[in-house]
């Protein structure tokens, strides 16, 4: 609208009071064109500045222009060093103050209370102390007159702060001034984020071309390299050529000769010289030289060159070496002070025609600056061959002929070799081929067998399980055999039976199933089957029947009649299976209760065996937890003399009474140690109880005790654990004749050739050993004879039968008799009742232990028992 319409329509009144308004309003669009002047500024900067240190002043530059920034500081809090580093400081005051810095000084100040909370902070002369007294931060330095800072933030992260402060009261900043700054800090860290990065990649690009410029300087090198060897061969092209062309006369040959050899080291002075080896003489065709201008023949003394003729080397002498040979009587000694006085360094090589040496080409400098190298000797050496080789030009030129024929042979020969290489190459690609080939198909199938492998079936066992998930309505299972007999076999007649037996196996078992069924080998005597496509789930079990029945007829291995057998665990596959390792551990699982049933039949899979596995799983983990945690109780049942009524020695046992299953059998507590593989950890903590149990006892009771452990046959099966075990047992202040070890007949049997070592060691050292469970297995006398046992216990199970069993009691009287005459005691185990009492006293047996005779008791209740004479 015009400004004359307006006044019409306005009265002055009403324009004057739209004045402020309007000022206030053009004041507005100022300050918010130069914060968008400094954000494009701040924006420029990152686009285009490469290094902080050029960063910060332009930064302190902007925000002077949208306030007074005479004094301005950025600091940046580096977490992993934990230090503030004053990375830029403006300060009429304080610039001289340290760059870096540790948080912990500066934690409680101005700056510190920033990086901690990450809130900006606004102070004034008249806020201060109410503003340390709300933040409890506290100035360091110099106290201005207006302080404020905010925080740098890279996301929810404050990784400094940026400040600007004013000493004079007649600078004074408002609370416009904060938030200006505050959002101009937002755009700050990206900046520096930015030139910090192009910093970074620039310093890298710098590393790049330094690493560029040594490999150019490395490529340098080997370019002059490749020139010098580019140079040798050219000289020694030309020396060939000179000696296969040369028609004139010698002197320009051996000129020609001298100048090619200059260019590949330094030769000023050169000279050549044949031996007459009919007269001893030296005859020097060609010499040329800077201070001597002729040479006389002469005949052979002690000089340079009949040394090179003595040692048929390529020899380099220089002024110091020539004083040794001289010393040594090998060159005459006016040639050595000769030498010394025109600082001489002389190579000299022989030159041998046919095997033999005919003469000698030498240089010279008596520039000391210019002396030779080794590698000038080996180039001089090389090159003195083909010098030799055109001394006998004539021949050579003769033979040149003969040389490029044999030439053109090589080339014809070589092409026919090349032809052969590539033929042989196309056969190679065609055998990779092939082995690849075979090794997708070994990769997938078993060696030995030739059935598929373990990859192969579970890959086809999850196609199967996918299948019935699409398909409820399709039928599958799994029959997991394990064969009878086979470690039998393997340790009877041998592997190589062992790996007959398996293959005849795997074609019995392929009988027994259709096309499309899968049959695959785990490993050993593991073998599973996939059965696709059953209309019933007794088809299963029907093919599980003719299986065991064709394992069972015998196998003829080694002209050797042998038997086996199979038990099978069949598992159906259902719509719940997710992964095919399910359900082959359901069929294993299946297989082992078939065979716990007794073998050579099959079992179905169902849910309570998995629930005897989960409990099995739960009963394995509580005893880890309760052996860690130490928390078994600790029994002792005394063996007892029954004459005296004595205790011989106390056996410990544990009990473990589980919270939902209540009391566990001692073999099925057992069992679980070995399936956890903890049976030496057990020992431990049962030799660690029966220690302190003994040194509790001497130290409270004084009692002299001896207490027994039931020792897993693991212990002995390494030396290394036996003399830890003796150990453990001084290391706890207890003699080892305190110890009593009981070893199972059963274990005995398995592995009795290797233990024989271990307990004479333990009897050596005192320890009283007794053989546990006598009769309860393959009993041999050979433990009775040959092992140094001090009692052998009889299996409570003859014990148990008496007196009814005449049988049993002559047996146990007979061991008696054997213990009289080898020296062992018989302890008769598991007495419960008078009866067994008074048929064992009748027969003699001396000792014993059951509940009849003394109960069990708790190990803490050793030490309150009355002190007793106990005697083993």
């Amino acid at each position: 609208m015009a400004p004359e319409k307006l006044a019409e329509l306005m009265s002055i009144e009403e324009l004057r009071a739209l004045v402020p308004e309007l000022q206030q309003l053009t004041e507005k669009y100022k300050q918010a064109e130069a914060l968008q002047k400094a954000l494009f500024d701040i924006s420029e900067l990152a686009n285009s500045v490469s290094e902080l240190s050029r960063l910060y002043p332009a930064i302190h530059n902007i925000v002077s222009g949208l306030m007074n920034a005479s004094n301005f500081f950025v600091a940046l809090h580096h977490s992993s060093s934990d230090l503030v580093e004053f990375i830029y400081v403006v300060d009429e005051f304080d610039e001289s103050l340290e760059r870096e810095v540790p948080f912990s000084e500066i934690k409680h100040g101005f700056t510190g209370y920033i990086l901690t909370t990450g809130n900006p902070l606004y102070l004034t002369k008249e806020n201060l102390q109410e503003q340390i007294k709300a933040t409890g931060a506290k100035g360091i330095g110099t106290m201005p007159v207006d302080w404020i800072g905010v925080p740098l933030r890279r996301g929810s992260q404050t990784i400094g702060a940026m400040v600007v402060q004013s000493y004079d009261d007649s600078i004074r900043y408002e609370e416009r001034d904060r938030e200006l700054l505050a959002f101009v800090s937002q755009h700050i860290v990206n900046a520096l984020d930015r030139v910090k990065n192009r910093e970074l990649t620039e310093k890298t690009i710098r590393e790049r071309t330094r690493q560029l410029r040594h490999m150019n300087e490395e490529l340098q090198d080997e370019i002059q390299e490749r020139q010098k060897i580019e140079s040798l061969q050219q000289a020694l092209f030309e020396i060939s050529e000179l000696s296969a062309n040369v028609e004139g006369d010698m002197q320009d040959f051996y000129s020609n000769l001298h100048d090619i050899l200059a260019r590949l080291l330094s030769a000023p002075n050169c000279y050549i010289a044949i031996w007459d080896r009919a007269k001893s003489i030296l005859n020097f065709p060609y010499f040329s030289d800077e201070l001597d201008q002729t040479i006389a023949p002469r005949p052979l003394g002690r000089g340079l060159t009949e040394f090179v003729l003595a040692t048929g080397q390529a020899e380099l002498i220089n002024a110091e070496r020539s004083i040794l040979l001289s010393e040594q009587g090998q060159l005459d000694k006016d040639i050595s002070e000769r030498m010394q006085e025109r600082e001489t360094s002389w190579l000299g090589s022989p030159l041998v025609v046919d095997g033999e040496i005919s003469g000698v080409i030498a240089v010279q400098t008596y520039e000391k600056s210019k002396g030779y190298t080794l590698k000038d000797l080996e180039l001089l050496r090389f090159v003195s061959h083909h010098i030799a080789v055109a001394m006998e030009r004539k021949r050579v030129a003769d033979a040149m002929q003969a040389i490029n024929q044999q030439l053109a042979e090589k080339v014809k020969e070589r092409t026919d070799e090349l032809y052969k290489t590539n033929q042989h190459l196309k056969k190679q690609i065609e055998e990779r081929k092939e082995i690849e080939l075979k090794l997708i198909h070994d990769a997938h199938h078993d060696a030995l067998t030739d059935l598929p492998n373990r990859v192969m079936f579970t890959n086809r066992l999850e196609l199967a399980v996918a299948n019935k998930k699409r398909h409820p309505e399709h039928n599958f299972a799994v029959l997991f055999i394990d064969l009878d007999r086979f470690k039998l076999i393997n340790d009877t007649i041998g592997h190589h039976a062992g790996d007959m037996f398996l293959i005849e196996v795997s074609k019995r078992l392929s009988q027994c199933i259709r096309g499309h069924d899968l049959l695959a080998r785990l490993g050993g005597d593991e073998f599973v089957i996939l059965l696709d496509s059953l209309e019933h789930e007794e088809d299963a079990e029907e093919v599980a029947s003719r299986i065991i029945e064709l394992l069972a007829k015998p196998f003829i291995l080694d002209d050797k009649e042998m038997y086996s057998g199979a038990s099978i665990g069949i598992a159906f596959i259902q719509n719940w299976y997710k992964k095919a390792e399910e359900v082959i551990r359901d069929a294993d699982a299946a297989m082992y209760q078939a065979k716990a049933l007794g073998r050579g039949r099959f079992m179905s899979f169902d849910s309570s065996m998995r629930e005897r596995l989960l409990e099995e799983l739960e009963l394995e983990s509580e005893f880890r937890h309760m052996l860690k945690e130490g928390l078994f109780e600790c029994y002792c049942q005394p063996a007892v003399n029954l004459d005296t009524q004595e205790w011989v020695y106390l056996e410990c046992y544990v009990r473990w009474q589980h919270p939902t299953l209540g009391k566990v059998k001692r073999e099925q507590f057992w069992q679980v140690a070995e399936h956890s593989g903890l049976t030496i950890e057990m020992d431990n903590f049962m030799l660690e109880r029966a220690c302190s149990c003994l040194k509790q006892m001497q130290k409270e009771a004084g009692h002299s005790a001896h207490i027994a452990l039931n020792l897993s046959i693991n212990h002995l099966l390494q030396s290394k654990l036996v003399n830890q075990m003796l150990e453990q047992v001084e290391a706890a202040g207890i003699s080892p004749s305190q110890l009593v070890l009981e070893f199972d007949e059963n274990d005995l049997n398995k592995r009795s050739s290797h233990i024989l070592p271990a307990l004479k060691k333990l009897k050596k050292a005192g320890v009283t050993l007794v053989l546990d469970n006598f009769g309860s297995g393959l009993a041999s006398l050979a433990y009775l004879y040959s092992y140094p046992f001090d009692y052998v216990k009889i299996d409570h199970r003859f014990v148990k039968s008496l007196p009814r069993s005449e049988k049993n009691l002559k047996m146990i009287q007979s061991v008696i008799s054997i213990a009289e005459h080898l020296g062992f005691k018989l302890i008769a185990e598991g007495i419960e009742n008078q009866a067994q009492y008074d048929a064992l006293r009748e027969i003699g047996c001396q000792y014993g232990q059951g509940s009849f005779v003394v109960n069990s008791l708790r190990m803490d209740q050793l030490t309150s028992l009355p002190s007793r004479e106990i005697s083993a």
